[in-house]
Formats: structure tokens, C-alpha cells, sequence
């Protein structure tokens, strides 16, 4: 089960699309401030199950306590994903205020952790290496911006056209990167030519969470952004069991990494496994434990005697 979390302003829809989404019963009004706590939903969906939280809404000021809005950004850090609901009549507005609130708690979203090497040292000073010219930073400003942190003696490595604020990420190593799909609801309220240029704007999903339209899309996009495949299991002589798939991560998806899932005596008695499916050269293929499965294959694990 995986876990992502809706935050926004208050009253743009975030509770009304829980509601609608997962059928849980999160108190529901037209007016600011009706959710006051994290209140959880599951969401069945390619037959995996999905647990939403509808988190109280953030205000200006959230990151530095206001709203409780520091309890509320310590539960979206630990999050798979989150779905920034916007109201669609005013959503650049509230969008940077909500980034720039989450970024002020060490949240990144849609980037990937800064390829810099950074490994501190006991003495030797700083030795900067930079594999690509650099058009911000150069030794003067790396130093100065380590003195700020009292270190003296590391070495860092530039592999890309990196920013000072990147270098400081990667210093304070409390970064957490989050995959975000910017909801923007409240369509009927818009025209049709207004919809299509919101459809061209990266990582957004248009819908109107009173009316239920475009959950479809909305649904489609969190599995892609949640980057899961599901793995059906077969036992010997008997039927794949497709109404219960295994939902792996598909940056950990090996034979190894399903026996994980099932459970951790499958490691150790591990004898080989067939695989039917598209990762499978024949089907079934006999395989070992750095196989690579691909979504929607079968799997039977076979057990040393």
C-alpha cells in the first residue's frame, strides 16, 4: 500500500474530493478550516489499494507554525506523493505560496537530489571538481558558503550546472524529493478554451471534485506518478490469482524484491522462480532472484525441499 496525501489552500475541494475518491466522510462545508486533522481513505485502483490523507489546509506562514502548519508539512515529507488541490480561478497564486511554504520545510517537488559529491574530510582544505563549466558557482563561492556550515576540508563534485541553493541541499542532507500532481478543481466554473490551456501546463490534472469529472485522468496520473507495476502470483498446478496483485515499486522490482513483499522466509527458502509475462523470454522462463519482472507478469517461486 502506498501513501500520498492531499494539501492546499482551505476550501479548494481537497475534502470533497476524498469524499468522492475513496468514499470517506471528511467533514465537508463551504466554508475554511473543516478539516482540522489528517483524516485517512484507501483507493482501490488497478487492484492495488492506495491510502489517501486529506491533510488540515496550509496557510501563508505554515512552515513557520502558523495553522499548525508545521504538523501538517512533517506528515507530507513522509508521503509517496502529494496532490496539491488548487483552486482553478486562482491557482499560480496559491501554487507558489504552497511551494514556497513546503520548500521551506526541506520538501522538493518534481526534482530529482542534486548530483553534486559532497564527502567531508579531516584536513586537505577544499577541493573543488567541476566535470561541466558552471555559470554560478566557481571555488570562492563554494568556500564561502561551506565556511557558513564551519567546514574547511571536503570535497565537491560538480557533475552538472548546479545553483548555490543545490550546493546548500546537499550540505544539509534533509532534503526529500516527492513526485506532486497539481489538481486543479473547480472546472465547471471555467470555459472550454480556459481547460485546454490548463491541459497543457506540466504535472496538472483539471476536476471538479463536486461533480466528479476527469477522476479517470486524475486516478491514471497518481499510478504513473506513484511509478508501480503489479505482479500476479500463481501456485503450483492452480490458476494465477489476478484479483490480488503484489504491488512492487518499480525502481525495486526483482524476483528478490517480491519474496521481500510475500514475505522474508521466501529469501532464504529461495529455489528458483518461472515467470510468465513480458519480462519473460519463453513462457514460463525459469529465473533466479536478480530477475526483472515488468508489470502484470505471473510469477510462480519454487522452494528447495
Amino acid at each position: 500500500m502506498d501513501f500520498y496525501n492531499k494539501t492546499g489552500f482551505p476550501s479548494v475541494g481537497k475534502s470533497t474530493l476524498l469524499c468522492n475518491l475513496a468514499g470517506v466522510f471528511s467533514e465537508v462545508a463551504a466554508y475554511e478550516f473543516t478539516t482540522l486533522t489528517t483524516v485517512p481513505g484507501v483507493i482501490r485502483y488497478k487492484g492495488a489499494k492506495i491510502q489517501l490523507l486529506d491533510l488540515p489546509g496550509i496557510i501563508e506562514g505554515a512552515k513557520d507554525g502558523k495553522g499548525r502548519g508545521k504538523q501538517v508539512i512533517a506528515v507530507a515529507r513522509t508521503c509517496s506523493l502529494i496532490l496539491m488541490v488548487l483552486d482553478v480561478m486562482k491557482p499560480l497564486q496559491h501554487k507558489k505560496l504552497l511551494e514556497y511554504e513546503l520548500e521551506g520545510f526541506g520538501i522538493r517537488l518534481n526534482k530529482q537530489p542534486p548530483n553534486i559529491g559532497f564527502k567531508r574530510k579531516e584536513k586537505g582544505g577544499i577541493n573543488l571538481t567541476m566535470l561541466v563549466p558552471q555559470t554560478e558557482l566557481d571555488l570562492d563561492l563554494v568556500k564561502s558558503i561551506l565556511a557558513e556550515y564551519r567546514i574547511h576540508n571536503a570535497d565537491v563534485t560538480l557533475r552538472y550546472d548546479a545553483t548555490s541553493e543545490d550546493l546548500i541541499d546537499v550540505i544539509e542532507g534533509n532534503r526529500v524529493y516527492i513526485p506532486c500532481i497539481y489538481v486543479l478543481n473547480k472546472i465547471d466554473q471555467i470555459s472550454i478554451e480556459e481547460l485546454d490551456i490548463i491541459y497543457r501546463i506540466p504535472h496538472t490534472v483539471p476536476i471538479s471534485a463536486h461533480h466528479k469529472w476527469n477522476f479517470d485522468d486524475l486516478l491514471e496520473k497518481v499510478w504513473e506518478y506513484l511509478n508501480l507495476i503489479r505482479i500476479y502470483t500463481k501456485p503450483k498446478g492452480q490458476l494465477p490469482d489476478y484479483s490480488q496483485p503484489i504491488v512492487l515499486n518499480a525502481e525495486r522490482k526483482s524476483i528478490e524484491d517480491l519474496c521481500m513483499k510475500i514475505h522474508k522466509s521466501l529469501q532464504k527458502d529461495f529455489k528458483c522462480a518461472l515467470v510468465w509475462g513480458a519480462s519473460a523470454k519463453h513462457n514460463p522462463q525459469r529465473v533466479g532472484r536478480d530477475h526483472i519482472l515488468i508489470d502484470e507478469d505471473v510469477v510462480q517461486v519454487i522452494k528447495k525441499v
